[in-house]
């Protein structure tokens, strides 16, 4: 029997977590991200697999995570996404962080990591789908986007709703908002064989609008819902439903 001490799990802090992501940023880093979209005033240029890394080292942490996001730096926003405890995220929480989204990269990767598992994740996507500001309504396309991938017991009834708000905001022409909407109406089409027939019907009467955003919206979507590879990939887990259910 060994008679080691047990290592003892290393304690975080804020302080100790910043310095950690200015050791692992780089100014080339930076640099891509700015060509790339992601405009950010306090950034250390962390990559991701450097922030997948730190993340898995630290553990979930919530508290350390809310201390992060207060924080206002890019990397350290990213990271606190990753390590929250979807659990404990509240309404207030979602409403607190989304004001503070201030590109595609912060929003994205938060909606991914967080607030797709958390308790009010529906209500918030079809919420901030009307938002006037670009990122917060990004957020509720994203977050609409995630949930067709990530909620396997949402019923098809919450995305033909979902593909309403695609369809009232399609003709936003702000790129980080269409490239969303796009998302959206993308993901709830690849869903299954009803709601892919849904978002086709809902893509069509998109690209008879003069807007060109909606066009732009409907033609991309249109163009990947209808393919052979989405056909066939719905079709053989359709077939594969209905093996299971039989045995």
């Amino acid at each position: 029997m060994s008679t080691g001490k047990r290592k003892e799990a290393q304690v975080w802090e804020v302080g100790a977590v910043l310095g950690e992501l200015r050791g692992l940023g780089t100014r080339k880093n930076v640099e891509g991200m700015a060509r790339f979209g992601i405009e950010a005033t306090d950034v250390y240029g962390v990559s991701k697999p450097k922030l997948d890394g730190l993340a898995k080292k630290i553990g979930k942490n919530h508290e350390l995570g809310l201390a992060l996001w207060a924080t206002g730096n890019h990397d350290a926003k990213i990271l606190a996404g990753m390590i929250c405890e979807a659990q404990k995220v509240t309404a207030t929480q979602m409403e607190k962080w989304v004001r503070d989204f201030d590109n595609w990269d912060t929003c994205d990767g938060t909606c991914c990591h967080l607030f797709v598992f958390a308790a009010p994740a529906w209500l918030k996507a079809v919420s901030w789908t009307g938002r006037k500001q670009e990122f917060q309504k990004r957020a509720g396309f994203a977050l609409g986007a995630y949930l067709a991938y990530r909620d396997k017991t949402a019923a098809d009834a919450q995305f033909r709703t979902f593909l309403k708000m695609v369809e009232r905001e399609a003709d936003d022409d702000r790129n980080f908002v269409r490239k969303a909407v796009n998302w959206a109406l993308r993901n709830i089409g690849k869903r299954n064989l009803r709601l892919n027939a849904a978002a086709i019907e809902t893509g069509e009467r998109l690209r008879k609008r003069e807007s060109r955003a909606a066009r732009w919206v409907a033609a991309d979507a249109l163009r990947e819902l209808r393919s052979n590879a989405v056909q066939e990939r719905l079709r053989r887990k359709k077939q594969n439903g209905k093996s299971a259910r039989k045995k």
